[in-house]
C-alpha cells in the first residue's frame, strides 16, 4: 500500500499565513518560514504555499518565503497562485519549488498545463480546483463546478469534466479544495473527494474542512469505488490530506495526525 501523505497549507498574504472559512473572514496565523521550521521538524511529508493575494508584488513576496524555507527544509514544496505563465512557473522552481499548482489561469488557458508539462514534467504540474456544490442533475446528483480567483468566480465549468480534461492535457496532480467545507472543521467532503478519485488516474490531494483527526483519517481511507475496477471495489482515499487551522492554531500536530490515521489503518510516512 502507497504511504499516503500529511501537507500543511500555508496560505500566505503580505509575507504572513493567513486563514479564512469557506475563503472568506480572514485572520493572521503566523510566521510563514517559522511554521514551515516547525512542520517540517514534525514529520511534515511535503508544504504547500499558496498566495492567495496573486498579485505581482504578492507572488514575489511568497517566492522569498519560498527561498528562506527551501535553505531550512528538505521536503517537497509546491507554490501556487498568480502562476500565468511557464516564465511563472520557471521563477517558482529556481526559488527552491519542486511543483506548482495553477487554478485561474488554467480555467482561463487550458493550454497553460500543457506547457508547463512539457517545460518541467507532468510531475511538476498541480491543478488547483476550487470546487463548490451548485445542483444537482436530472439524476439528483450532486453538480460542482470549479471556482475561479480565490472562490469568488462561479465559472459554470464542471468540476469534475474540469478534472478530467486537465489530465489529458498534462496534469499530474490534483489539488481539491471544498469551498464549502473550508475551514468549517465540519470534514473533508468526501462525496465530492470520491468522485475526482473515480474520474482520475492521477493522486489526489484532499483540502478543506479538517476538523478532527478522524476525518484526517477517513479522507484517506475508502471514499468511493474505483471505476476502473470492474469488480466495484472501493477507492483507496485520497492521496494525501491538506491541512492547515488544526496545525495553525495548535490544535494538533502532525506527529497526532499520523499515529491516529496508522491506528485507523491508514500507511502514512514515518
Amino acid at each position: 500500500m502507497q504511504a499516503k501523505r500529511i501537507i500543511p497549507c500555508l496560505d500566505v498574504d503580505d509575507g504572513r499565513v493567513v486563514k479564512g472559512i469557506k475563503f472568506k473572514g480572514i485572520q493572521d496565523a503566523g510566521d510563514p518560514v517559522e511554521l514551515a521550521r516547525r512542520y517540517n521538524d514534525d514529520g511534515a511529508d511535503e508544504l504547500t504555499f499558496l498566495d492567495i493575494g496573486a498579485s505581482y508584488k504578492s507572488r514575489a513576496t511568497l517566492l522569498d518565503v519560498v527561498r528562506q524555507v527551501a535553505e531550512e527544509v528538505f521536503i517537497p514544496l509546491c507554490v501556487g497562485g498568480g502562476i500565468r505563465a511557464v516564465d511563472d512557473m520557471r521563477e517558482a522552481m529556481n526559488a527552491g519549488a519542486d511543483k506548482v499548482s495553477v487554478c485561474t489561469s488554467a480555467l482561463k488557458n487550458p493550454r497553460l498545463l500543457s506547457e508547463m508539462a512539457r517545460a518541467y514534467g507532468s510531475q511538476c504540474v498541480v491543478l488547483s480546483i476550487d470546487a463548490a456544490r451548485t445542483g444537482t442533475d436530472k439524476n439528483g446528483k450532486p453538480v460542482w463546478t470549479a471556482f475561479s480567483h480565490g472562490g469568488r468566480t462561479d465559472t459554470g465549468i464542471d468540476a469534475i469534466q474540469w478534472a478530467i480534461q486537465a489530465v489529458e492535457l498534462g496534469t499530474g496532480e490534483i489539488l481539491l479544495n471544498s469551498i464549502d467545507a473550508d475551514g468549517t472543521g465540519a470534514g473533508y467532503d468526501l462525496e465530492l473527494t470520491a468522485a475526482i478519485l473515480d474520474a482520475v488516474p492521477v493522486p489526489v490531494i484532499a483540502s478543506g474542512g479538517a476538523g478532527d483527526l478522524d476525518q484526517i483519517a477517513s479522507v484517506l481511507l475508502s471514499t468511493g469505488t474505483a471505476v476502473a475496477d470492474g469488480a466495484g471495489n472501493a477507492a483507496p482515499g485520497a492521496d494525501a490530506a491538506l491541512v492547515a487551522s488544526l496545525l495553525h492554531f495548535g490544535k494538533t500536530t502532525i506527529r497526532e495526525i499520523k499515529k491516529h490515521a496508522e491506528s485507523k489503518g491508514v500507511c502514512v510516512r514515518w
